[in-house]
């Protein structure tokens, strides 16, 4: 490094370390703010950011179900179709076959008629390989149905689409009941099937948490995206119309990923991540924490030094000013390079980057600006955690009931050192004896089994 060139790093990288500080005065701040906005969320007072959606499960599984139960899975580009075979405590899940269909891009934004039928052809087709054998002699098909877009739900089995998101566009499904849009199409295609339970993924999340471990309270997705679900007494949802659900309890989801406060600890990259962004001003925890924009927020802090010293050649010859060429997985190939050299490090510029030739100690600094927030995106998702809890009365000293967090998403499960930090904030927040009662713990294929389990908990047939 230059002598002038070094100096200016450090500078920017200690203004992001300051920018980024979530001392746990800070978090506490985060959790209080996070519990506020929830509670005003099931009020549905009109300022607060989280929507709180109430996604009326009131039954969760407990393990004892049993039978054949299909989920449909439809977040994306893809979607997924389940048959689940349940066996009860002893075998649980016995059997789970899956099969995965690419949607056509001109049924994206084409009419609900066309896509749902679609769907429901594949269900179809599905359904069809049965065998012989029909286990579900006289019984009608259930199926548990995750929809990963913005709906309005009124019940288990209903809710009405607010608007699309990712790639999809199709005017005529928005406000429309997308359970009767399925079931409609299904019966056009001869399928006997009963939407029992309509879910998200971080519902679905809960779910099979749940399935596997009873102290399960709690469902959070911290992948691409990042949001959260848990399980809440209906005596504490003033906006929940109709009878309360005989179990006591409904399942919210949170919708996390829209909560903002003057408390977060936000940057300058983060401010013009936001503007560039689809969605300017919405979604802000979201950016803050999830895998979609970590590997972006460092290709920024890159940029700015870039621009300001030679320690990167010429910005025209990098790929430093083209928006998330730089992706989660590589910010943790960094930040996990344990290398004499820091190899990776090198490697990851190089091909991503097209950035060559760099110093041991420029490596050095950009594992630290990877470290730096890395670090902010777990504690941060720890304290929204922390909210959750002080608004069920969990995790506190003296109480002694089990705790357990079920969490899915690549950010969580192969980033070790975000899982880890993420990990030690809990503990550091919630104080080591009530920490003890609290438990995280990966559970994979909420969206898809979850649905299925959620299907089962909602049978219309008592096993």
């Amino acid at each position: 490094m230059v002598v002038g060139d070094a100096a200016m790093a450090e500078r920017v990288v200690s203004e992001l370390r300051a920018a980024c500080a979530t001392p746990a005065a800070r978090l506490n701040e985060v959790a209080t703010a996070m519990e506020e906005e929830m509670r005003a969320g099931l009020r549905e007072e009109g300022g607060s950011k989280i929507k709180m959606i109430i996604s009326y499960v009131d039954n969760l599984p407990t393990g004892n179900e049993e039978g054949f139960f299909y989920a449909l899975d439809l977040g994306g580009t893809n979607f997924r179709v389940l048959r689940v075979q349940l066996a009860g405590k002893e075998k649980r899940v016995a059997k789970r076959e899956s099969k995965e269909v690419s949607i056509p891009p001109h049924l994206m934004s084409g009419n609900a008629a066309e896509l749902f039928s679609f769907i429901a052809s594949a269900l179809a087709k599905v359904v069809g390989d049965e065998g012989h054998n029909n286990v579900f002699d006289d019984k009608q098909r259930e199926l548990g149905f995750t929809f990963s877009f913005p709906v309005r739900q009124s019940s288990i089995a209903s809710g009405t689409l607010i608007k699309w998101t990712k790639a999809f566009s199709i005017d005529d499904a928005v406000g429309e009941d997308v359970v009767a849009e399925l079931q409609t199409a299904m019966k056009k295609q001869g399928v006997d099937m009963r939407v029992a339970a309509l879910i998200n993924d971080t519902v679905g999340t809960l779910a099979a948490g749940r399935y596997n471990d009873e102290d399960v309270v709690i469902g959070v997705i911290l992948g691409t995206g990042s949001n959260a679900a848990y399980v809440e007494e209906a005596s504490a949802i003033p906006k929940l119309e109709g009878e309360s659900p005989k179990s006591g309890n409904m399942v919210i989801n949170t919708e996390w990923g829209n909560f903002d406060s003057a408390c977060l600890p936000v940057t300058e990259y983060d401010h013009a991540l936001d503007e560039e962004s689809l969605n300017p001003g919405e979604q802000i925890f979201e950016k803050l924490i999830s895998g979609l924009y970590l590997g972006d927020i460092v290709r920024r802090v890159l940029l700015k030094i870039a621009l300001q010293s030679a320690l990167f050649g010429n910005v025209s010859h990098t790929k430093l000013k083209t928006r998330f060429i730089l992706r989660t997985p590589d910010v943790s190939a960094m930040r996990h390079d344990e290398t004499p050299d820091l190899s990776v490090v090198a490697e990851k510029l190089a091909e991503n980057l097209k950035i060559r030739d760099t110093s041991l100690e420029t490596r050095k600094m950009v594992v630290e600006i990877c470290d730096i927030v890395t670090k902010r995106s777990a504690r941060l998702a720890a304290a929204g955690i922390v909210g959750i809890l002080r608004k069920i009365g969990r995790g506190v000293p003296g109480d002694e009931r089990r705790s357990v967090v079920a969490v899915d998403g690549g950010l969580f499960e192969h980033y070790a050192a975000f899982r880890e930090c993420l990990e030690s904030t809990l503990v550091e927040l919630l104080g080591e004896e009530a920490a003890s009662s609290v438990a995280v713990k990966l559970t994979k294929d909420g969206s898809g089994l979850g649905a299925a389990l959620i299907a089962a908990a909602h049978t219309q047939y008592q096993h």
